[in-house]
Parts: structure tokens; C-alpha cells; sequence
């Protein structure tokens, strides 16, 4: 449909017995639903009602709030009527609430472990999908053998495959990385001894997330190669610092997916997961904050922001990340450098590279990176009862796809010293930076902190009050406070990225449309979103200065 927005666009050629059952279907398809229509004109649905919305209510979905139609993800407006009966078929107050927290954690970290003080207080993290099943992915663990703690947002397309292995791996590779070489050598040991190795990552888990179980002992495998390799190094030494360990973590995890798709395997479920990790695609977003700084590398369109708070109260955003896509002038060019000029104008087309993918750095997507030769090979070299279809995979050759590789995961990598100032540190998808700015989500994050909504952020103007009139400015805007409805402060983003009306105030019937949206619907209007905040210990931070 025109209205929707995808990271990846393919275009398949359809057989003409394809287009004519299309062309049937769609026939029979619409005078179906003109009978639904008809009979569903004179129905009611209870607004307690657990099922979704009848096809006449998707296709009158109320907005309100000042909001005069709906709006596609491509900007496109549908104006739909607005009546006293649309209002039956909104999801209540408790069911909203029941959705967006379907997929919240909360983690406090202790300020001593054991091992040193920790940078982190607490962090919270939350996901609502758009995709059945939701491509994003997100991983916390704390660096048992080095010190600090690891944060990753994880973006797929193509499928949740490679968003899945990537979110399960790159921490282990990161961890590993700036381990000592003594550290290194006793898992060594442990692994000739069949004994039982040290654990590298305490992870957090939440109730929803999934592991690989099938191709786990192939990803200890290729770990433990990982770290052979590092030993084998002479310069090793005490382990690396955490921005190499990032940036050569990055680019090591998308060597091993890109071989383990090319080389036989014990079983065949686990070569044709190893192929449809390759072929589909994600970016990533991890943090790595430690007592003195955050290090940050991103690869993509996820991105992470640090919140601020100025000496008059009021909050700030500072990025610490940039997106990778078509609307970054440096990053369109860094791509157009790498090949011929006659392919200047086709790199990028329609804000796309190739004309298909939106983010220009990524793991996986072995289509914008191998030679065509190699990836029939491996296509071909699948058992002949497998499915393309089924693994989301099929033929298809990218246009002007001349002098690959097209595409790269080297991360940009971003330090950042911690100040007394800096509150939390935010890390989202583009599912929620595509519902608002950064400089909003650290507002609503830090309103959420210190438990005051102002209306307003302080202008320019009003932080040149005196303290007296700026304590007395506080104090009327605590006096309109309103209470937040989530403990959460990613559900608090994400209820208000979906339902922020037009003049910046919360709106119910918005809110509760955009999530009675049905699965085949979902997708055209948003995206998978993930967020999680980590708060840092300022204290800690004041004492070091």
C-alpha cells in the first residue's frame, strides 16, 4: 500500500497465474467486504470488549484531540469521519495500560558489588511491536571479568533473525575484547579441561526475551575462536579499552555471521538459521558506561541521547549518536566515496540505498555485501525440501549492484566524560525517535525523574530570571504537575510517542486507536519501538571530581 513505510522495500516479479489469482482475489476480496460492512454498519461492540475493532471501526478510526485525520508513516493524510460511535470501539484506560506494559523491566543495580562502585543506579527498558513478530531487540549485561555495564538496542528488517543473533552475541564479543590476557588464557583452560568456564556477562533478561538454543554451541564456537585469536596476539596484554573492544567487536560478530552462512553445519536447522541471519539485517546501538564515561557505538539508525540536567531545573538533550541514513549529509557521502562516480547518483536513490534499504551501516544483509555469485551459491546450496519463502529468503538482485560491497557495520564510535549534570542516558530505536525529537524524549524522561510535567520547557528568555523569580516560576508550574499514570519511564516515552495530540497534550482517542490497530494495519501507521533508560549515579560521579 502507499501509505507504508518499511526499512527494506523488495519488488518480486509475479508469474501471470500469480497476478490473475491476485486479481481474483482481490475481486472477491471486495465484495466480501462490502457484506461485512453492510452488517457491521448496525452492530455494537462494548468498549470492554476484548476483541479488536471491527472492520467498519478500522476503517473510521477516531483521532480527535484536535488531530483531523489519521496519518500514514509516509506522511500521506486519511480523513475519516468523526462520531459519538467510534468512541464504543476504543480500547478502555486499563487495557492501553495492559498493552504498553506487556514488555517493561526494571533493574536496580547495587552501587557496590563486590568489584567497584557502579555508574548505574537503575535502568528500565520497554518494547511494543508494530511487525508480528517485533524485529527489534534489545540486551543489559553487567562485565563480570573487566568493569562497567553494556547496553544494546537492536533495529531488524528482513526479519527479526539477525536482530536475534546479533542482540544474543555482541556482548559476549565486546566483554571479551577488553578482557586481560590471564582472564582470556583460564577460559581457555577451562574450555580444554571440560570444566565449567567463568562467567563473562551477568545478563538481565526479561520474561519475553528468546535465545537461539539450536545454534548456541556454534556461537560459543566461534567466541571461543574469538578469544584464541585475541591470545594469540602479542599486543593484547591487559585487554583493550572500550572503545576498540566496541569498534573490533562490530566488525568481528558480522565476519563470523557472513562465514557461518557460507560453511557446512552438524544439522540443517542450524545452516538454514545461519543463512537467514545473514540475509536479514539489523543495526545497533550499545553503550558502554563505566565510572568515568560513556562510550557509545552505533551502526544505523537507533540512536542514544543523554539527558541533562541545567543549573535552572530545566533538561537538555545531548546526542551521543548519529544516525546513518539518507538525511546524513557526511554519512552520504562517506558512502558515495567508496565507489565509481558514474554510481554517485544511484548509491542512494529515494533515500535508500540501492533504492531499497534505509539505514546505510548494518550487520547482516549479505545482499548489499557479497558478490552475486555467492549469494546464489549459498541459496542454492540449501537442502531442496527447505522453503525460501519459508525462511523470508528468496532471489532477488538489488538494482545498479555494481562494485559491492555497498553496505559496512563499522560502528561510529562516541566518548562522553560523566559530569554531575548528566541525569540518564536514553537508547531507542528509530521506532521512537521517528514519534519525536530527542530534545523531547529527555524532557518527558526527565519530568518523569523528578516528578513534575511542565507545560512548557523554560525558554531563553526565562533563564535569565533571578533565582527568586525562578524558583517562584517552578513553583506555579509544580502547582500545574500532572501525576505520571506510569512507574516506567519508557512506557511513559512510548505512551506518549503514540499518543501526543497536536498541541503537545496526551490524547486518549489517539493513544487507543493507534493500539487497536490490527496486525495487518500496525505496520503502516508505526514502528517496532524500544526504549531503556539507564540512570546514572551522579553521586558517585561528584566524588571522582
Amino acid at each position: 500500500m502507499g501509505c507504508r513505510r518499511e526499512d527494506v522495500v523488495w519488488s518480486r516479479p509475479r508469474s501471470e497465474a500469480q497476478q490473475s489469482l491476485s486479481s481474483s482475489s482481490l475481486r472477491m476480496s471486495s465484495h466480501v467486504c462490502g457484506r461485512i460492512l453492510v452488517r457491521a454498519a448496525s452492530s455494537t461492540l462494548s468498549p470492554l470488549s476484548p476483541q479488536w475493532p471491527s472492520l467498519t471501526q478500522r476503517a473510521r478510526l477516531s483521532w480527535g484531540c484536535s488531530v483531523s485525520g489519521a496519518r500514514c508513516r509516509s506522511g500521506a493524510t486519511m480523513r475519516f469521519l468523526s462520531t459519538r460511535q467510534d468512541l464504543d470501539f476504543q480500547l478502555s484506560r486499563v487495557q492501553i495500560s495492559s498493552i504498553l506494559r506487556a514488555n517493561e523491566q526494571a533493574v536496580s543495580i547495587p552501587e557496590f558489588d563486590g568489584r567497584g562502585l557502579s555508574a548505574v543506579r537503575k535502568f528500565e527498558s520497554n518494547q511494543l511491536a508494530a511487525n508480528t513478530p517485533n524485529e527489534d531487540r534489545r540486551s543489559a549485561a553487567t562485565c563480570l571479568q573487566t568493569k562497567g555495564m553494556l547496553f544494546g538496542v537492536f533495529d531488524g528488517h528482513g526479519g527479526w533473525a539477525c536482530a536475534q543473533a546479533v542482540s544474543e552475541r555482541l556482548l559476549y564479543y565486546v566483554a571479551v575484547a577488553m578482557m586481560s590476557q590471564k582472564g582470556l588464557e583460564e577460559l581457555e583452560h577451562c574450555m580444554e579441561q571440560s570444566r565449567p568456564v567463568p562467567p563473562i556477562l551477568q545478563w538481565y533478561k526479561n520474561h519475553g526475551d528468546y535465545n537461539y538454543r539450536e545454534s548456541a554451541s556454534l556461537y560459543v564456537e566461534h567466541l571461543r575462536v574469538f578469544w584464541q585469536e585475541l591470545l594469540d596476539s602479542e599486543e593484547h596484554g591487559d585487554g583493550m579499552s572500550p572503545p576498540d573492544a566496541l569498534y573490533y567487536a562490530f566488525k568481528r560478530l558480522d565476519t563470523d555471521i557472513s562465514l557461518e552462512a557460507q560453511v557446512p553445519h552438524s544439522s540443517d536447522l542450524i545452516r538454514s538459521t545461519a543463512i537467514q541471519v545473514a540475509f536479514a539485517g539489523s543495526t545497533a546501538c550499545v553503550a558502554h558506561v563505566g565510572t568515568e564515561g560513556i562510550h557509545v557505538a552505533n551502526a544505523g539508525d537507533c540512536r542514544a541521547v543523554l539527558g541533562v540536567q541545567e543549573e535552572d531545573g530545566s533538561w537538555s538533550a545531548l546526542p551521543l549518536s548519529q544516525d546513518h541514513n539518507a538525511q546524513n549529509e557526511a554519512e552520504l557521502e562517506r558512502l558515495r566515496a567508496q565507489h565509481p562516480p558514474s554510481e554517485r547518483d544511484t548509491v542512494v536513490t529515494d533515500n535508500r540505498l540501492l533504492g531499497i534499504l534505509m539505514p546505510l551501516r548494518s550487520f547482516g544483509d549479505v545482499r548489499f555485501k557479497w558478490s552475486l555469485e555467492l549469494q546464489q551459491s549459498v541459496l542454492e546450496s540449501l537442502e531442496s525440501g527447505i522453503e525460501l519463502d519459508f525462511l523470508n529468503l528468496y532471489q532477488y538482485t538489488p538494482p545498479n549492484y555494481l562494485s559491492p560491497p555497498y553496505l559496512d557495520v563499522a560502528p561510529q564510535l562516541t566518548y562522553h566524560s560523566l559530569r554531575p549534570q548528566d541525569r540518564f542516558l536514553i537508547l531507542g530505536s528509530d521506532g521512537l525517535w521517528d514519534e519525536m525529537s530527542s530534545e523531547e524524549a529527555v524532557r518527558l524522561v526527565g519530568e518523569h525523574l523528578s516528578g513534575i510535567h511542565l507545560q512548557a520547557p523554560v525558554s531563553p528568555t526565562e533563564r535569565q530570571l533571578n533565582l527568586g523569580q525562578m524558583q517562584e516560576l517552578l513553583w506555579k508550574r509544580r502547582a500545574l504537575a500532572m501525576p505520571t499514570l506510569d512507574p516506567n519511564a519508557t512506557t511513559h516515552l512510548i505512551r506518549h510517542a503514540l499518543g501526543t495530540g497536536q498541541y503537545g497534550e496526551l490524547c486518549q482517542e489517539k493513544l487507543a486507536s493507534m493500539l487497536a490497530l490490527p496486525e495487518d494495519l500496525a505496520r503502516m501507521y508505526r514502528d517496532d519501538i524500544t526504549a531503556t533508560v539507564v540512570y546514572l549515579n551522579s553521586d558517585l560521579v561528584r566524588q571522582h571530581r
